[in-house]
Order: structure tokens, then C-alpha cells, then sequence
């Protein structure tokens, strides 16, 4: 299902900037042609340089959002590892209500690990065999509140009560910040009401006490023992960053952190302060995307994340969508996901040919109600997506686009060209290429690229490992110019890996 619609325009409506036609357009000859002039003018977009490791080797991990602990284990080893992609988020480990709500898993309990994911020795498992397959496990951690104030029992058999969690924690371990019967938060233009007041009936644990600082420490340096690599922190604006940085100081090492900060520019939490403590979610990123493609407006992603605002690339974890934003929650209403088709698709191969940020791509399931939990059945069977599950990962485009981000990393674009408000061309360098279409009209045209004379595969639709790619077969002239035709609403993107 596409709830967005190209408009229809005629192959002569094209609107081309920067170019010579290399055919007049009748109504006999319908496809468009174009050729991009090497010029000293040339637009060459360079953002900031990524200091650490995992941006210089040009990783990218992926959510697989409600999976269990041994799906996840089988798939790093069939597709992940041998595809390229750095790590797994996975749901959070932790012991949750009872319910079949996906959101019941951001409820926990206790700090067992089992959970709807799996058990203890399921999760260890999982962390150890994706580890030998080269991937780690980005832990989803719940720091900022305990389940719902009432009386029930965990998935894991804990039995809790109103602000009585077995880990232990008692009345005077949770802000009581009096704003209202249920010291939930009223406003959110209030720092001080946002991170010490309860979201929505959430109990908000006092993560300025020591000793909740020590309990939160003691489970996260759990995981960090069974092999976990990294973490990330929910709510985390709701948490103060001098906080969270009291409770790593606890850690036995120094994981990869990704902080969820909500911020759009129009609360008192700001989005930099929290990267002290290590990476920050762009939230202002999918925003951003969404309107460049949903408005048909691709010239404005030119200079996408050196906007005021923007966090730092080598501290941004970016995302076309994600679990809460896909139903509407935290903004939602302003993303693409998985129902928009190619839409969606192209503004994730967008994300990851564009070098700013450390990208997520987003694994779910089929959803119409925005409580429904996971399937019952396997994510993959027989190394085919499973009933009810959608598998973005897996998508061709996808898998091909992690092993151009990984072939290009560190360099800069280069040959930006924007024909049109949907047609744009750009290289990393010498490294790779890339030229989307989101118009309805199939675009044939002269391209000048970096790359060297030669073959390559168009990794949106052949996987670079196989040696017959014939056709999507693109060919390298002399002095890097490519002759090719792009299909409507797709993408043409080549790289070499020497």
C-alpha cells in the first residue's frame, strides 16, 4: 500500500538544470535525455568528517523490531554478517508486563532477562553467534521508568506492586515531582517538569540517587558481560545528560550509546547536550527526508545535515522511520515506513549514499491497528520473510546500499547535480554513484561520473557478489561518463571495492 501517489507529469515535463538535451522531446520520443557538462563549477558537498571507527569503516545496522533471541541469532548468520551490516538493535531484554502490545515490551518489571524476546541463555546465545558472524547486539535499554504504577506479575513469573519493583526498587527510589495526582507530565516546555515528572503513568526512576544510579549500572554491565556492544537508551530526554553520563562512569567498559532525544528544535531539551555522552538520534532527519520526497523537492537535500540544528555526523544515528514513529507516535505523522513502497525505499537508499550520520535501517512487521503486537510466526522460514513480517532489510535495495556505504566510506560527495526537483546524481569520490528517480517517467541520460572505465552492478537490483549481472549492467566510459536509462521511482547506484 503507497499512501502517496507520484504525480502524473508528461516525459516532456521534466524540468532540467545544468544540462544540454541530447534529443528533442516529441511526442514520438518520450524519454528524456540528458547530459551532465564537466564543469570547474561543479558543486562538491563535503560534510563534516566522522572521527570514529564505526563511521570510517561506513557501518549500518538495522532494527529488528519484536524479534526472538534465536531468529535474531540465525539471521546474522545467514544474511546480516555475509551482507555487511555493523549491528542489531533488538528489543529490550528486559522482564516486561504480560500482554500481547508491542509497547508492553517498554514496561519492564524487573531487570531479568527474559522477556518476549527469549530467555537469559537464548539472549547470551544470540550475542555470541552474531558476534562470530561479525555483528553485534545494540541492547534497547529502559533507564528512565519502571512499568505502569499498579499491582501484576512480569512475564518472567516477578511479581510487582504500586512503585514495588523486585530489583529492588521502593517508593523514595522514583520522582514525585506533585504537578498532579499521578505526577505525570503537563507541560513540556518545562525542563525541569520533563525530566522529573512521570511519562504518562510510568513511574520516573530518581536517576539522580546513587543508589538507582548503581542498580541501573549493575544491569547494563550484565549485558555488557554476556557481549552486548552497545546500548540504546529510551526516553533518554527524559533523563538529565549529567545523569546518564553519573550512570556510564559505572560501566565496567565503554559501550557504543545512542541516546533517544526527541528533539525538534521546539522544547528546552537540546538534542547537544547529550553528546558527551556519546551518539544522539537526528529526529529532525526523517523529518527532512519526508519532506525532500514527499514534495518531490530532492534539489533540498544539497546540504542535508550542515542545517543549523543538526547534530554533529559523527554523532548522529539517522533513520528513515523507526518503531514509534511508524505508528504515529513522537511526530509520526510526518515519516515515510513501509506501506509508502518505493517512496520509502528510495529515501533509505538516499540515507545510505549520504554520508552523514551512523544509519538504522528499520526491520518490522505488517500493522493496521498501532497497538498490535509482533506475528506468531518466524521472522524468516526457509530463508524467505515470514507471513506478517515485512523484512526491509532484506530488500535488495537495502542489502545493496549497506555494501555501497561500506565501499565509499570516507569520502565526500562529489558531482552533485540536481537535473530536477526529482532527479538527482551524485558521486563519494571515485568510490561510487548514485542516480535517483522519483518521477513517473523513465529518464535516459548522459552522466559524468569519478569512477574508473569498467563494468559494474547496479546494486539496486543485483547482488554485487554474483559475477553474472547482465542486466543492470552498467558500464564506465573514458573520462567517467555513464549512457543509462532509470526507470521510474528507482535508483541506479554503482561502486567498486578496490
Amino acid at each position: 500500500m503507497i499512501r502517496m501517489t507520484v504525480n502524473s507529469r508528461s516525459k516532456c515535463s521534466v524540468a532540467v538544470l545544468a544540462v544540454t538535451l541530447l534529443a528533442a522531446c516529441t511526442d514520438e520520443t518520450k524519454d528524456t535525455a540528458v547530459q551532465v557538462e564537466t564543469s570547474l563549477t561543479e558543486t562538491i558537498q563535503t560534510l563534516p568528517s566522522p572521527s570514529e571507527a564505526i563511521h570510517n569503516s561506513g557501518g549500518v545496522f538495522v532494527h529488528l523490531f519484536e524479534w526472538r533471541w534465536p531468529d535474531v541469532a540465525a539471521e546474522c548468520e545467514l544474511f546480516l554478517g555475509p551482507n555487511g551490516y555493523t549491528a542489531v538493535q533488538v528489543s529490550p531484554a528486559q522482564e516486561h508486563i504480560t500482554g500481547p502490545q508491542w509497547w508492553t515490551r517498554y514496561q519492564p518489571v524487573s531487570y531479568k532477562l527474559g522477556s518476549r524476546g527469549g530467555t537469559r541463555a537464548e539472549f547470551s546465545d544470540m550475542v555470541k553467534r552474531c558476534k562470530t558472524a561479525g555483528v553485534d547486539i545494540y541492547a534497547d535499554a529502559l533507564i528512565n521508568h519502571m512499568a505502569d504504577v499498579g499491582d501484576g506479575t512480569g512475564v518472567a513469573g516477578s511479581v510487582y506492586g504500586e512503585y514495588d519493583y523486585p530489583v529492588p526498587y521502593g517508593y523514595d527510589d522514583f520522582h514525585h515531582c506533585g504537578r498532579n495526582h499521578d505526577d505525570s507530565i503537563d507541560n513540556y516546555q518545562d525542563l525541569w517538569e520533563v525530566q522529573t515528572c512521570s511519562l504518562g503513568k510510568l513511574p520516573d526512576l530518581d536517576t539522580g540517587k546513587p543508589a538507582v544510579q548503581a542498580k541501573i549500572a549493575a544491569y547494563l554491565n550484565d549485558l555488557l558481560r554476556l557481549g552486548v556492544a552497545g546500548f540504546r537508551l529510551d526516553a533518554a530526554k527524559h533523563v538529565s545528560h549529567e545523569e546518564v553520563g553519573d550512570i556510564l562512569s559505572l560501566l565496567d567498559s565503554r559501550p557504543f550509546l545512542f541516546q533517544e532525544v526527541i528533539d525538534r528544535g521546539s522544547e528546552p531539551i537540546n538534542a547537544r547536550s547529550y553528546i558527551g555522552n556519546g551518539h544522539v538520534t537526528e529526529f529532525k532527519y526523517p523529518m527532512a527526508l519526508f519532506e525532500a520526497f514527499n514534495n518531490h523537492r530532492l534539489d533540498a537535500l544539497v546540504d542535508l545535515g550542515s542545517h543549523a540544528g543538526f547534530l554533529p555526523a559523527d554523532k548522529a544515528v539517522v533513520f528513515v522511520d523507526n518503531h514509534d514513529l511508524q505508528r504515529g507516535h513522537a511526530g509520526g505523522d510526518e515519516i515515510l515506513n513501509y506501506k509508502d513502497g518505493d517512496l520509502y525505499t528510495l529515501a533509505n537508499v538516499f540515507m545510505l549514499a549520504w554520508p552523514y550520520g551512523y544509519p538504522k535501517v528499520m526491520s518490522s512487521y505488517r500493522f493496521d491497528d498501532t497497538d498490535q503486537g509482533p506475528p506468531k510466526s518466524r521472522p524468516v522460514i526457509a530463508d524467505n520473510c515470514g507471513s506478517g513480517w515485512v523484512c526491509e532489510h532484506r530488500w535488495q535495495a537495502m542489502a545493496g546500499m549497506v555494501r555501497f556505504r561500506k565501499a565509499t566510506a570516507g569520502h565526500a560527495v562529489t558531482n552533485w547535480r540536481a537535473f530536477s526537483d526529482e532527479l538527482i546524481s551524485f558521486g563519494r569520490g571515485n568510490k561510487g554513484h548514485i542516480i535517483i528517480n522519483m518521477s513517473a517517467e523513465p529518464i535516459n541520460g548522459t552522466f559524468v561520473t569519478r569512477m574508473k572505465p569498467g563494468n559494474y552492478c547496479n546494486v539496486i537490483s543485483d547482488r554485487t557478489n554474483e559475477e553474472d549481472c547482465k542486466e543492470s549492467l552498467v558500464q564506465v566510459g573514458v573520462d567517467g561518463v555513464v549512457q543509462l536509462s532509470v526507470a521510474p521511482m528507482s535508483a541506479v547506484a554503482i561502486h567498486t571495492d578496490d
